[in-house]
């Protein structure tokens, strides 16, 4: 099993109506394929550097999934012909970083070295991040 992100530019307008059966359908390509939807999230919406689809506004979603690598084919033949995926794109993730990358898409904060720091401000997450950087430089 590989770990995957993926990261879809749909179309807004079509979110907009329907979000929930939009998303769904990228996470039953997925679960469908026998993957694992590990978290699946918006990223952001805003306007496109240049039209696609004669659309200028894409939503932005980040999903991160467990999949077998030779299963990836199968997702990419469902959402080829999907009219709300504008664009798409599968980046293969090194499983020794997965779960730092979850835990940030999920909105906790993450030190430099991989521990979700609950409960802490981000002011000092940023001090702390700052002092661990300062102590690996003096090494």
């Amino acid at each position: 099993m590989n770990y995957y992100e993926g990261l879809y530019i749909l179309d807004s307008g079509r979110f907009a109506r329907d979000p929930d059966g939009t998303v769904r359908q990228i996470t039953d390509a997925i679960t469908d394929a026998g993957g694992e939807v590990l978290v699946s999230r918006m990223w952001e919406e805003r306007r496109l550097a240049y039209p696609i689809k004669k659309q200028r506004k894409g939503t932005y979603w980040l999903v991160y999934f467990k999949l077998d690598g030779g299963r990836l084919d199968d997702v990419r033949a469902r959402l080829q012909h999907a009219d709300y995926i504008l664009r798409y794109m599968h980046v293969r993730i090194d499983p020794r970083i997965i779960d730092v990358l979850v835990e940030h898409a999920r909105g906790g904060l993450v030190s430099p070295r991989g521990l979700a720091d609950e409960g802490e401000d981000a002011d000092h997450t940023a001090d702390s991040v700052e002092a661990a950087a300062d102590a690996e430089s003096e090494d």
